[in-house]
């Protein structure tokens, strides 16, 4: 009776998984039935009426791609059906897909439908054997209606043949929307006929940063940079993606990131304090947020980006034109006569009221022209325009904000779906802005926030992954940063909220992965290897916790620093780490070695594992996910991404460790991280005290200087002394200085591990 019984779960557990589709998104519903259908050359394609000549040129040439055959439009004994039927497919952009062994049938509630419903099709077809697909039924139809994926050209220009490359990827994974950044400080990318000089001045920088902005001092490439589309070429990109059901929205950003513009039109910039003009002007060279915006007490200013947009409005027949309006400095509005004329005379009350005014004006424009504006969640300062739509991205609190308002509202937000973070913590990564983005916190992200209503959820209208290009040099080293991360969004914008599941998303995601190479795409083929957590457990001492998504795979680990092979320890469960260990680990299968090797140096001494109080609350994104970060053994890299450092912006910090015994020590250590290009500064001054009650502390070391830029250790040594307790006390530089970048905002304060011996 067992074995029957085992026979029959053995039995049920494979019907299930010929029950699993391959497809991401994942469709609504999937359901296999008996038989398959072969493909040869002599099925015909037999499209409906309603279906175009353009979706049927793409069906033959996608099915040549992954297939090698050419199929005739015709009808034949066994064919694949295209049809387009409102009343069978009730759901816009929704699909019905029939796989029987005498035939195909495609139907779409509009020819959008019908287009995704063959990119299904396409990826069965790519991870079939002898073009033979398993009998089935699919109904399927997105659960946003803006999907979308953003690229910016600006920082790096990439070619047209890569344009129209990411193009078919985001239709291949249903994708509605690519959002494209066409200005910016760094350059401006699109032709303006009215405008000659963008294209003579504005489109080129001078040089190019080289490696991080971080780094100082910084090094340039002293080699011209730039390019530009032309009209011709935006034309031709607009129905290329029009024909694949992708809407092009173009961004035109104002009133800041406006040096280029203002290289070849200085007079569009603020009057100085003394009444002259501002200037000189030249396109960025390097990354981060300047100054130099757009004058809004100008006039020509409104006339110069009107102009500019009736162009742009002629080329791109989105409803939406995204108008930028994130992070403008008012410094120069704040000493510019003319904007604060405009203040005075429009009745506002302060700057931020002036870029209300700003974005209002350009939408009033924008209106006639029959068009809608959207843009970053910055145009809510001073007020929202009355039609604008919000890109949510520095949080969801910006879209929530709009929606309150009764204003749709995209969630972009940067902590999960930008990625020019790095998607790994490995050192081998290649150099990105910053951050920890791995694919299952992107694919972990749900764009509806728990507190909004249904009444109130109607206004949130999708979701988009964003790619900024400061470190995207090349169309290899973006689609390494963006694939596959965009293919998680992708199912976040499509797939119904209770069909994503990530071990499921990872197993098709292993199935696309032919497709995917035969498609040349240079995506990172690393989410399954081994990650870690370090935590500290009730009796204080460290765990070291390794995991991988991998089937069929065991961790092998060393702790004194070897390599790992195929005869060393299995990892079956959390190591207990109790003295200084230089942990090495590998994923294996049989005794093959899985990707990279994972390294980490957990350094254990008196403090480690101990109790410990932040007296100060740490903020933002450096506010660690238990106190015992602070005393795990880890020190923190300079990537700031780790999870190890704990920050402090623009307050002082203050922290205890109560060591459980009174015993004789004589160091202190930790690293402060001095990164003034990363608003990141040392305190004035860092104090360690220590007390054997508690209450009575004793200054032993005080530490005021931190000449290097980036991660500056600190040991304070002294004559040994009898203590319990450690109190570590850093002075925050509190407003950066004027001069320095992110003049007047406030600092931030970052330290690390604490060590006492």
């Amino acid at each position: 009776m067992r074995v029957s019984l085992t026979i029959v779960i053995i039995l049920l557990n494979a019907g299930n998984l010929l029950a699993q589709s391959g497809l991401i998104p994942e469709p609504v519903s999937y359901s296999r039935k008996s038989g398959e259908f072969i493909l040869t050359k002599t099925v015909g394609i037999s499209p409906g009426s309603g279906v175009s000549k353009e979706t049927v040129a793409i069906t033959q040439a996608q099915i040549r791609s992954c297939t090698g055959l050419s199929l005739a439009i015709k009808k034949s004994e066994r064919s694949l059906d295209l049809r387009v039927d409102s009343l069978q497919v009730t759901q816009s952009e929704g699909y019905r897909l029939q796989i029987r062994p005498q035939g195909i049938s495609l139907t779409g509630h509009d020819e959008a439908g019908l287009f995704y419903g063959l990119q299904s099709l396409t990826q069965l077809f790519s991870q079939s054997k002898s073009a033979t697909l398993a009998a089935c039924d699919i109904s399927d139809y997105p659960r946003f209606s803006y999907r979308g994926m953003h690229l910016d050209v600006s920082r790096h220009l990439f070619p047209i043949a890569f344009i129209k490359k990411y193009i078919d990827l985001l239709a291949l994974y249903k994708f509605n929307t690519f959002h494209w950044h066409l200005t910016d400080d760094q350059g401006w990318r699109i032709e303006i006929k009215r405008y000659p000089e963008l294209q003579q001045k504005a489109a080129y920088r001078t040089e190019t940063l080289i490696g991080h902005k971080k780094e100082l001092p910084h090094r340039f490439d002293g080699k011209r940079y730039g390019g530009y589309y032309t009209q011709a070429e935006v034309k031709d990109i607009v129905r290329y993606a029009t024909q694949r059901h992708v809407t092009v929205i173009p961004e035109i950003e104002m009133p800041g990131h406006a040096m280029a513009a203002l290289s070849a039109y200085p007079k569009l910039g603020c009057l100085k304090p003394d009444g002259q003009a501002g200037g000189p002007y030249q396109a960025a060279t390097f990354w981060g947020v300047f100054d130099e915006v757009f004058c809004a007490g100008n006039d020509s200013t409104f006339t110069f980006l009107e102009n500019v947009l009736d162009e742009v409005v002629s080329l791109f027949p989105s409803t939406y034109i995204h108008i930028g309006g994130d992070e403008c400095p008012k410094t120069r509005w704040k000493t510019c006569s003319k904007c604060q004329a405009r203040i005075q005379k429009e009745h506002l009350k302060d700057e931020d009221e002036l870029q209300s005014y700003f974005i209002r004006r350009i939408e009033q424009h924008l209106t006639k022209k029959g068009r809608q504006v959207i843009g970053w969640d910055e145009i809510l300062e001073g007020g929202l325009s009355p039609g604008a739509t919000v890109m949510s991205w520095r949080g969801i609190e910006g879209g929530i904000e709009a929606i309150r308002q009764k204003h749709n509202a995209i969630m972009t937000p940067e902590s999960h779906v930008y990625f020019d973070y790095y998607q790994s913590l490995y050192p081998e990564e290649p150099l990105a802005a910053a951050g920890y983005t791995p694919l299952s916190k992107v694919y972990g992200y749900e764009p509806v926030p728990a507190d909004l209503r249904a009444d109130e959820a109607v206004y949130l209208k999708g979701v988009q992954g964003t790619a900024w290009s400061e470190y995207l040099t090349s169309p290899d080293q973006a689609e390494y940063m963006i694939f596959p991360r965009a293919i998680a969004v992708a199912e976040i914008g499509w797939s119904q909220r209770q069909r994503r599941n990530y071990p499921d998303f990872l197993r098709r995601l292993r199935l696309q992965e032919p497709m995917l190479k035969r498609l040349n795409v240079h995506y990172t083929n690393r989410f399954d290897e081994l990650t870690d957590t370090v935590t500290v457990d009730s009796n204080g001492t460290v765990q070291l916790t390794l995991s991988t998504t991998l089937p069929g795979s065991i961790i092998r680990y060393t702790t004194n620093g070897s390599a790992p092979v195929p005869t060393s320890p299995a990892y079956t469960q959390p190591l207990s780490i109790k003295q200084t260990s230089d942990v090495k680990a590998a994923v294996f299968q049989g005794n093959r070695q899985v990707g990279r090797a994972f390294q980490k140096t957990l350094t254990i001494n008196k403090a480690t594992g101990k109790p410990i109080t932040f007296i100060t609350e740490p903020m933002g994104g450096y506010r660690p996910s238990s106190p015992f970060v602070a005393v795990n053994g880890v020190s923190g890299t300079s990537r700031y991404n780790s999870g190890e450092w704990i920050g402090f912006q623009g307050k002082d910090a203050a922290i205890h460790i109560d060591l459980q015994r009174v015993q004789s020590i004589s160091s202190i250590s930790t690293h402060i991280l001095n990164y003034h290009w990363q608003r990141m500064w040392a305190p004035d001054t860092l104090q360690f005290s220590v007390s054997e009650d508690g209450e009575t502390f004793r200054d032993v070391y005080r530490h005021t200087q931190f000449p290097i830029n980036g991660i500056n250790p600190v040991l304070g040594t002294f004559p040994p002394i009898q203590a319990r307790y450690v109190r570590i006390r850093a002075t925050n530089k509190g407003v950066i200085p004027a001069g320095e970048y992110g003049a007047g905002g406030k600092a931030w304060l970052l330290l690390d591990e604490f060590r006492v011996e």
